[in-house]
């Protein structure tokens, strides 16, 4: 049989920053979370995630021994400067639908398991900060995110790819904690644009401009509006205040070339006013979370973007939007935007 030692060596040849193994047991105490915090994750039922049922490994793999993580570095390179600010850097990363890069050593991964009689199945319902920290792979933050422990210089930059597999390895060392300096005076708190951060270890995801840019329901409110500046789709903002993601920002990194090849599509001009085939054939590969029926929330936006911007260079743009664009939500936002910029 295999041994452990031997899987972390091909993880690493195979180009993953990292791995770390748990047990399969229910994640219990992610499980009285979400049970106690349920009126904050309607919406993600009403969208057929099934969180409940991701806090249980068995439930998702009955064969599941053991759980295998890898962590991937996402911030090997650097990315480009018009895109920072209005993309959050992971959804520039995300190949899931391209299959271009990550997607492909996990498969490569999970093909050498197999080789060596290794049964795994994608444990991507699971909560995966969570199962990286009970496997020893780093610590969390206040702003509720995970931070590794060697990895992208102990950075929250970092995937965890979650596996079950259905034989059983020793566990390695859990390390189920916040490691934040005390120092820092809770940095990523007060820098929530949109107060979705409510406290330490406590969000309102509700709040959060990620989900606010591609989940909320309806034209974004006007109480939110300006507070998400320029942030058409995620945001980073919690982890670039982080004293801990200093070093891993602070290196002097070569701009990636692939995502610098589409990153032109993504001009807040095109996505004002991209008709579906764009939107499949440009964005939909690369950001994936709006389906192509609600085009209209990347249109509404990169018009909320535009206001933002103070840049009169716009109105023109928006004024075009109000003539031509059918639906009332990006309307609405097109003429909130319009006004902003009127008023300069």
């Amino acid at each position: 049989m295999i041994t452990k030692q031997e899987i972390i060596d091909a993880a690493y040849q195979i180009g993953f920053a990292d791995i770390g193994f748990t047990t399969a047991e229910p994640f219990d105490s992610h499980r009285a979370i979400l049970e106690e915090r349920s009126s904050f994750y309607d919406w993600a039922y009403e969208k057929g995630m099934d969180l409940l049922k991701g806090t249980d490994p068995k439930a998702i793999y009955p064969e599941a021994r053991s759980i295998i993580v890898l962590l991937e570095n996402y911030h090997k390179e650097g990315f480009p400067p018009d895109m920072l600010g209005k993309f959050g850097r992971c959804y520039m990363v995300d190949d899931r639908m391209t299959k271009d890069d990550l997607a492909q050593r996990t498969k490569q991964f999970r093909a050498f398991l197999s080789a060596n009689g290794i049964q795994s199945k994608s444990g991507a319902n699971l909560p995966q900060r969570l199962a990286a920290a009970r496997a020893g792979l780093g610590t969390f933050g206040k702003n509720c995110m995970f931070y590794a422990k060697k990895a992208a210089r102990r950075s929250s930059w970092v995937f965890p790819v979650v596996l079950l597999v259905d034989q059983e390895f020793d566990p390695d060392e859990p390390t189920v904690t916040v490691d934040c300096p005390t120092w820092c005076r809770n940095a990523c708190i007060a820098a929530c644009p949109t107060g979705a951060l409510r406290g330490p270890n406590k969000i309102d995801p509700r709040k959060c401009i990620s989900y606010l840019s591609y989940f909320g329901e309806g034209v974004t409110p006007l109480e939110y509006r300006e507070a998400m500046g320029m942030r058409v789709y995620g945001c980073d903002r919690c982890q670039e205040v982080c004293p801990r993601n200093e070093p891993c920002m602070n290196q002097d990194l070569p701009v990636s070339q692939k995502i610098s090849a589409w990153a032109k599509d993504f001009d807040l001009r095109a996505l004002l006013h991209m008709d579906e085939q764009y939107y499949i054939e440009k964005v939909l590969p690369h950001m994936f979370y709006i389906p192509p029926k609600e085009i209209w929330r990347f249109q509404m936006n990169a018009a909320r973007a535009m206001g933002n911007s103070l840049n009169p260079e716009y109105k023109e743009e928006l004024e075009r939007c109000l003539a031509e664009n059918r639906d009332e939500r990006v309307r609405e936002m097109a003429a909130w935007a319009w006004e902003k910029l009127n008023s300069l």
